[in-house]
């Protein structure tokens, strides 16, 4: 893990007003194309999260008109996402106790307080703790969140009666499949199938052209020709089924309701405003991270602008009624490969969002219910892809188990219980491995600095418990031309998979800076597998 080469001179993109006049076009194409991808995935996120779905494109609305000019981030859409379906799901259910209307009035009262915690985080800058998590726990969760998305969407793409899944868990869910099936609705049946061919399908399309559209956008013109095909309207005919969404009035008007906090509904707000707060925002951190490796401009994103950034977004979204909204990975990267170049196609997406919800509310009315759920559920699938089990394994098979206990730990229970688990799973696998319990926090280290040479020599243990330290001393130095810095591991008892690639990403910024960064002495380590960022345990001398 060495490089000496220096940061190419690069054209950056102006900031502000500036990168308005001098992007505006760039811009305001990838911000149409994005909303097309964010107006079918937004009703379909809020529609599986029990908010009225129109309530999700006026989250996409305000995260790209209002948190576009507070963002820490240039190339990143903030928006609903996938990710909190499941605990926003769980907040309206447990705090309306059966009652929908009653429960998303009050989770809005826990989603406005979720963020002014994150506006707190933002403004403490307590972005860094994200490194804390290991990252196969990280991965593990976000692979449990696809399942159980996938889990509920399955039984409304065949036309199963939304009343059978009321209440039902992840793992219940799952076992009711074969009797969704078996019982299908066949017209509904078919738009879901068709629509699910047309989601997994399109990628493999050869022509770069037709690729282009958004296949969300193809599965609504196409789902909607056939429910008009079906009669899908026709109450007589499908009765409770209810195939076509409800999108929701769209109007500006105060929703929240603050009982949640108090009485007997205390508890649970307080758990769910530790998931909207914590579980939000490690989403939000890592699309920030994520995003700065694909950007080709090579900017650094201000993490903790962002999300106080986000946390403004959340409280105007609650008041308004949205759901809570974060730095969206799958927009973000569709936004760069779409030519956006500043937070301005962020805005424009948003402005593109509030003209569609305005003019297409009759359209959105024919949206069948099963091209939203089958737009999910390529989300879900997506989360959960089998290659991440196999991404794992590779890195080491102590990451796999990890990464599967924290799945399983998940869909038994919740998120927080779930992430802990793995967290929990992660120590112990190290502890069995040889990590001394006097270095669990403290990685016993020291810097030698002479000019522009840094040396960070680690004599105990380098894992993701003790990171946040040996982070705060390499952010001591400045990331720029002329600095060289040494991370020497040859006393480290043991490095984990997340510090291994941490320091990787250290590499990469000071090379990008013009800096050096050099990590040695992992000759007498033993990585956990052939993975050049797997974890090492030092060997015995013989």
């Amino acid at each position: 893990m060495e490089t000496t080469s220096k940061a190419p001179t690069h054209y950056v993109p102006a900031k502000g007003f500036a990168g308005l006049t001098q992007n505006w076009q760039s811009d305001l194409l990838s911000g149409f194309l994005v909303s097309l991808i964010a107006l079918p995935l937004s009703l379909g996120i809020a529609s599986a999260s029990n908010f009225p779905p129109i309530m999700g494109v006026l989250t996409a609305i305000v995260g790209g008109m209002v948190v576009a000019f507070f963002a820490g981030s240039e190339p990143t859409i903030k928006g609903p996402a996938a990710g909190l379906i499941v605990i926003v799901a769980g907040a309206v259910e447990e705090l309306g106790r059966g009652n929908v209307e009653i429960g998303w009035k009050l989770a809005l009262g826990v989603i406005l307080v979720a963020g002014v915690v994150q506006v707190l985080f933002g403004v403490l800058k307590v972005a860094k703790l994200a490194d804390f998590f290991p990252l196969s726990a990280v991965h593990g969760m976000l692979a449990a969140i696809g399942i159980i998305i996938m889990s509920k969407q399955i039984h409304l793409a065949v036309g199963a009666h939304p009343a059978d899944l009321k209440g039902k868990e992840p793992l219940e869910l799952i076992a009711m499949v074969p009797h969704s099936i078996a019982t299908m609705e066949w017209h509904v049946a078919v738009i879901g199938f068709v629509s699910l061919v047309i989601m997994f399908g399109w990628p493999m399309l050869k022509s770069a052209t037709i690729k282009r559209i958004p296949p969300a956008l193809v599965v609504l013109v196409v789902a909607i020709a056939l429910g008009l095909y079906f009669h899908l309207s026709d109450t007589r005919q499908y009765g409770d089924i209810k195939p076509l969404v409800n999108p929701g009035e769209f109007k500006l008007a105060l929703n929240v309701d603050f009982g949640a906090w108090s009485g007997d509904l205390l508890p649970i707000a307080l758990k769910y405003l530790a998931m909207f707060a914590l579980i939000g925002s490690l989403e939000s951190l890592l699309t920030g991270k994520a995003i700065d490796l694909l950007d080709p401009y090579k900017r650094k994103s201000n993490l903790s602008a962002d999300l106080t950034a986000v946390g403004i977004g959340n409280m105007v979204s609650a008041l308004l009624g949205g759901l809570p909204m974060i730095s969206e990975v799958a927009r973000s990267s569709a936004n760069l490969n779409n030519g956006g170049k500043t937070r301005w196609a962020n805005f424009f997406h948003g402005l593109f969002l509030l003209v569609f919800v305005v003019a297409l509310v009759p359209l959105i009315k024919l949206v069948p219910v099963a091209a939203l759920a089958a737009i999910l559920i390529s989300v879900g699938f997506r989360l959960a892809n089998p290659k991440e089990f196999r991404h794992m394994y590779e890195i080491g098979p102590e990451q796999l188990i990890v990464f599967v206990v924290t799945i399983i730990a998940t869909l038994a229970t919740d998120l927080l219980i779930g992430i802990a688990v793995g967290i929990v799973a992660e120590f112990i696998i190290q502890v069995v491995l040889g990590l001394p319990l006097k270095y669990l926090f403290n990685p016993d280290q020291y810097m030698k600095s002479n000019g522009n040479q840094h040396t960070l020599v680690i004599n105990g243990a380098a894992v993701f418990t003790n990171y946040l330290s040996i982070k705060k001393q390499l952010d001591t130095i400045p990331q720029q031309e002329g600095q060289c810095v040494t991370v020497d591991l040859h006393h480290a008892r043991y490095v984990d998979h997340t510090v291994m690639e941490n320091l990787h990403n250290y590499e990469r910024d000071f090379q990008l800076a013009g800096g050096q960064f050099n990590v040695i002495n992992l000759d007498e380590h033993k990585p956990l597998s052939t993975h050049p960022l797997a974890a090492r345990r030092k060997q015995p001398a013989l």
